[in-house]
């Protein structure tokens, strides 16, 4: 089955660069500054963002950069938003194509999940020149940028496996029900203000509010990267086990949702 589903993949793989390829041109064609939005765009949310949050609401982290904070969490949901929203129309996009030969409809949400990624991985950029900035800016922090970092690509991997699990369930119900394209919104709106992005998740006092948060995947996805970036510490080993088999459950449901209808698209898209 494995043997089978890895030389699919191998025989589709030019496809699957080709989307990917393609959707990376058309999200920059016609922009002046093109990828250079990738970089700015972050940069400028945080800088509004702290402006509000830090200013106005008065949020503060203690012995932490607030802006640091807010931006390591805001660039990770960032990419799980997109990813996830793409990928859910993904195969209703892509309608023509399956109408005419056959392509392992899997390769559309991966494609999306790609192609988002790629912009992640520039937007960790501007992320490490703000670091630098606050690191210089005030010592008493003690945030270094050392070998700790190292095991972030760890919680890149989880959030991507997450985010295509998600997608791919995302895709297969928008196909037989379209207002989830609707209802995924709110869905993104109530999961941004349950994940600790631009507050500390100290300041939650009811227990029970507590726990439903600290089992949200993207939390966990969240703090492990702050632990290496804030804290300049690796993880405790069961935060590892936590973010892997959280990432890897998900994928796996998705992965079994979406093969179970793939074969009914044709008869909805």
């Amino acid at each position: 089955m494995i043997k089978k589903t890895w030389i699919n993949f191998k025989k589709y793989s030019f496809l699957l660069k080709q989307l990917v390829s393609r959707d990376f041109k058309v999200k920059y064609k016609r922009s002046v500054l093109g990828m250079l939005w990738s970089v700015l765009y972050p940069v400028l949310m945080t800088m509004v963002m702290a402006v509000v949050f830090e200013n106005m609401f008065k949020f503060k982290v203690e012995g932490r950069s607030y802006i640091v904070y807010l931006m390591s969490g805001l660039v990770m949901f960032n990419y799980f938003s997109e990813a996830t929203n793409l990928s859910m129309s993904s195969v209703v996009g892509n309608f023509s194509l399956l109408n005419k030969v056959y392509i392992p409809k899997y390769i559309f949400p991966l494609s999306k999940c790609l192609v988002v990624g790629i912009n992640f991985l520039l937007t960790l950029i501007p992320l490490y020149a703000i670091i630098v900035i606050e690191m210089l800016r005030f010592p008493e922090y003690n945030m270094v940028v050392g070998l700790a970092h190292l095991a972030l690509p760890f919680s890149f991997l989880c959030l991507f496996l997450f985010s295509l699990g998600v997608g791919l369930i995302l895709s297969t119900v928008s196909v037989f029900l379209r207002d989830m394209f609707y209802i995924y919104g709110i869905v993104l709106t109530i999961l941004n203000y349950m994940t600790p992005i631009m507050y500390d998740i100290s300041f939650i006092q009811n227990p029970v509010l507590l726990a439903i948060m600290k089992c949200n995947p993207l939390y966990q996805y969240i703090n492990f990267s702050r632990c290496i970036i804030i804290e300049g510490r690796i993880p405790e080993l069961i935060y590892f086990f936590y973010c892997g088999a959280s990432a890897v459950l998900v994928l796996l449901f998705g992965i079994v949702i979406f093969k179970k209808n793939q074969d009914k698209f044709i008869y909805y898209v």
